[in-house]
């Protein structure tokens, strides 16, 4: 029996990662959920954060996944560790791929991080890149607005637009050859991001890097897939699951079908 690969977000963000695994791994099966009915992660205190991952872990360990995927760097800033400690299958996160594809791109080994603020407080991705390069340069910045323009479906609007020149500012005289989207949410806004830092920063979405990751573990495991069929995604929502749709069909380029769970009617164990 082919298991799936179970990857979770606070909403839409980690399509991001999906849609990167699907071009990597295309014969691969996703069990994808987005927790839109609580986002922004970011803001809420890190108690909750460990909670709802806690929650949203123990529903899809009911599908037998043979790896969790927290494609989410608030959450894995704050619960990849324990969530780790709780499986017996490979958990992976965001920011280690992040922080290794921008030491990759930098040249004068100074990197800029975006972030929800939570993932700029808990200092993850400084930690993670000096732990590779001691010598290199971090100036981090939370832009909290960003994320609400992602799930309203708002990325490739005007407002967007003004919204990114206004949270970037601080960034405007600073050195940084390279950007690390340190929230899976902001590949959406990528053209937008593009044009207020300029050519001359490069953009670092960790979904590639991800991606790779779990292909790695995945060989050395003798996991991959190798049934030659194309698979088929699941997709759960805790949200609206028409807004979810359009944007995960909009951004996927293909269509798909979203199940909704309500946060009310269960506890999201794997009981």
């Amino acid at each position: 029996m082919q298991r799936a690969i179970a990857i979770l977000d606070s909403g839409v963000g980690g399509l991001t990662v999906a849609k990167e695994v699907m071009r990597q791994l295309p014969q691969e099966e996703i069990i994808y959920f987005g927790d839109n009915a609580r986002a922004p992660y970011g803001p809420r205190a890190a108690d909750e954060v460990m909670e709802f991952t806690e929650q949203i872990v123990g529903y899809l360990l009911q599908f037998q996944p043979k790896m969790i995927v927290i494609a989410c760097n608030t959450a894995t800033a704050i619960a990849l560790q324990r969530i780790r400690s709780q499986v017996d299958i490979p958990v992976v996160g965001v920011i280690h791929p992040g922080a290794r594809a921008a030491i990759k791109k930098t040249k004068n080994g100074c990197v800029g991080v975006i972030g929800t603020e939570n993932t700029i407080r808990s200092g993850a991705y400084q930690q993670a890149l000096q732990s590779i390069s001691p010598t290199i340069q971090v100036v981090s910045l939370a832009c909290p607005k960003l994320v609400p323009l992602v799930e309203n479906r708002m990325f490739r609007s005007e407002e967007a637009r003004q919204v990114v020149a206004e949270s970037l500012r601080p960034l405007a005289n600073s050195p940084i050859d390279c950007l690390i989207l340190g929230c899976t949410h902001y590949p959406f806004l990528a053209p937008a991001l593009s044009e207020v830092v300029g050519p001359r920063v490069s953009l670092i979405s960790s979904a590639d890097e991800t991606a790779r990751e779990i292909s790695a573990i995945l060989y050395h495991r003798g996991q991959l897939a190798q049934s030659g069929k194309l698979p088929v995604h699941r997709f759960f929502c805790s949200g609206n699951p028409g807004v979810f749709q359009a944007i995960a069909q909009e951004w996927l380029g293909e269509q798909i079908r979203v199940s909704p769970v309500m946060w009310q009617m269960t506890r999201l164990s794997a009981e």
